[in-house]
This record gives structure tokens, sequence and C-alpha cells, in this order.
């Protein structure tokens, strides 16, 4: 209940309606805070027709609300078409910062990995999913997703099978609810985990798993290439350091190039 802002509690408060993915769950935020905003349903099985609704409404100069159950609306919920008919409507369609699975995962996740990849929630079918997973697996970002509890098992396998057994993982289950469990390791022991304990099977769940390792001569090149483009514009050391960060290549052996790289500048300009 503490998760919401108080921006988000007076925009609650001051509409003339609020879009709830069920509006049963809505109520109790709602009820908790001395708000009687009335409620209209919109999820995944309505939202074609609801959105009909909340564009009448705001063609009538009325205010509306858009709520998602936990999480951010639009964020593998409900509410990107009603979002995309009502901009197109001409409507201005704010966005309110709020709860998102996403981010507070990441932010306890440590892992090494600084860019990610968002996949939402993998296709339900076995062999669709590993397909998408195949064509992920040597992508150098982490790869971040959402589970349901009964496919949760099934998606840790066709993980560790396709990414490898080493590959670390980070399991966030329940977020900011009671029963919240941030859990490392690798994809080979994840299952076992998971296992051995019937609640760690319930609840929401994000897995994070870290991103493919790049080849080492891949990584040089890379660092060359950045350090290149950094050494117009910064002093040697600097740079080196700049293009180390960005592209994990050994920082000593990228100042080495530096200085060759410069000195060779400096030997063009004075012929």
């Amino acid at each position: 209940m503490q998760d919401v802002t108080l921006r988000a509690l007076s925009v609650l408060k001051s509409v003339d309606m609020i879009a709830a993915e069920d509006t049963r769950v809505t109520r109790h935020l709602l009820q908790h805070y001395g708000i009687d905003t009335r409620t209209v349903s919109l999820h995944q099985h309505n939202e074609l027709q609801a959105a009909a609704r909340v564009l009448a409404l705001l063609q009538q100069g009325k205010s509306v609300a858009l709520v998602s159950d936990a999480g951010t609306p639009a964020i593998s919920d409900p509410g990107a078409l009603l979002v995309k008919r009502a901009r197109d409507s001409g409507a201005r369609v704010v966005p309110v910062p709020g709860p998102s699975a996403l981010t507070a995962a990441l932010s306890v996740a440590g892992l090494r990995t600084r860019e990610f990849a968002f996949l939402g929630f993998l296709p339900a079918q076995a062999t669709t999913r590993r397909r998408a997973l195949e064509a992920m697996r040597r992508l150098p970002l982490a790869l971040v997703l959402y589970e349901a509890p009964h496919r949760v098992r099934e998606t840790l396998a066709d993980l560790a099978e396709v990414l490898g057994a080493a590959r670390s993982i980070v399991i966030a289950r329940e977020l900011t609810k009671l029963f919240e469990t941030v859990h490392a390791g690798t994809l080979g022991e994840a299952g076992a985990w998971l296992d051995s304990d019937p609640n760690r099977q319930r609840g929401e769940f994000v897995l994070m798993v870290e991103g493919a390792p790049v080849p080492e001569h891949a990584q040089a090149e890379e660092g060359e290439r950045v350090l290149g483009i950094l050494l117009a514009e910064l002093p040697v050391k600097q740079a080196a350091q700049l293009a180390a960060a960005i592209t994990g290549a050994r920082k000593n052996r990228l100042y080495q190039r530096a200085l060759e790289l410069k000195g060779r500048g400096v030997e063009g300009q004075g012929s």
C-alpha cells in the first residue's frame, strides 16, 4: 500500500474516472486512502470496448486515470491500446511514475551487465519459448523477464538448457510485498532452489540473467574503436579510462594504445 506516490494519490482523487485492471483490487487501495472516485474495468479481455468508453469521456472533457493491479500500466499489463488511441484522438497522456517490478528488481540484482533487454513474459508454448531464447543466447545484455508461478519452473529449465547452466541469475519474487524474496545463483542450481521450498513457487517473478560473455578479441576491438573517438576530445589517461569502462576492455592495454595513437597524431601534424 505504501508504494503508491503522493502524486498518484492526488491524481486518483482529482480525476473523473479510474480505469482499473481489476476494480476489486483497486478498490482496496482507494478505500485505504479514502478515495471515492468512480471506477471502470479495463483489462486484457475487454480493452477494446473499455477504451471506447474512456475515449468518449475524454472527448467530453473528462479526465481518466489508468491503473493496473501490481505494476505499471502497459508494461506487460493492459493499457497500451488505450494509450495509443487516446493520443491519436488528441487527448493529453501523462505518465505518473509508480511501482515497477522491472526497475525494482534491477536495482537489487547487482548484475555486472550494464545494459539489459526486457522480454516481458516469454511465450507459454515450450518450443516457441526455447526458440525465443535461442535468438538471444549470444547477446551481451542481461535478459530480464516476468514469469507466472505455474510456469516458472519450466522457464528456469529452458533458460539453463539454452543459455547454459553456468550463467548467473537473480530471481526476485513478490517484490515489495509480504513474502518478498531475492535469490542470486546460477541457472544450473535455480531449479533446485525453487523446488526446495514449495512457497518459493508462489507469487509473481522477475528473472534476471546475466548477458553472454563478450569474446576478448571483440572486446579489444570495440575498446580501440571507442578509444579513437574519445581521443579526439580527451587527454590520453581519461580517454583510456572511459573506453575501458564503456567496453570492458583492459585499461592498461588501452592506455598504451592511446599513447601510440597520440604519438602518431603529433608526428602527422609535424610533417
